[in-house]
């Protein structure tokens, strides 16, 4: 983990998203603390997460996301050589997602 990004002002800021209860109240939290475009941007780089997991090409993802292919290989470097962020939180949500079929 990046020890730059570790600060009492990032610590703050995560417990507070800690403290959202729902989907509606992180648009509303998220909203005001992000731009329109650093939202899209955000959730751009997680759909393309999970599609690069559920094997589809660069090609593939660029169409459907309109992801840059330089964002798209950000994006795999992460899933790659990263902390394993992007599968802690995709596997739960697959597990989720399971339990609630």
């Amino acid at each position: 983990m990046n020890p730059k990004i570790r600060t009492a002002a990032v610590d703050y800021l995560f417990d507070a998203i800690l403290q959202l209860k729902n989907r509606e109240e992180c648009y509303v939290f998220f909203e005001d603390i992000c731009t329109i475009n650093e939202l899209l941007s955000l959730s751009q780089r997680f759909e393309v997460a999970s599609m690069l997991r559920d094997g589809k090409t660069y090609l593939e993802i660029a169409q459907h996301t309109g992801a840059s292919t330089a964002t798209i290989s950000r994006v795999n470097r992460s899933l790659n050589y990263g902390n394993d962020g992007y599968d802690m939180v995709l596997d739960r949500m697959g597990s989720k997602k399971k339990k609630q079929k």
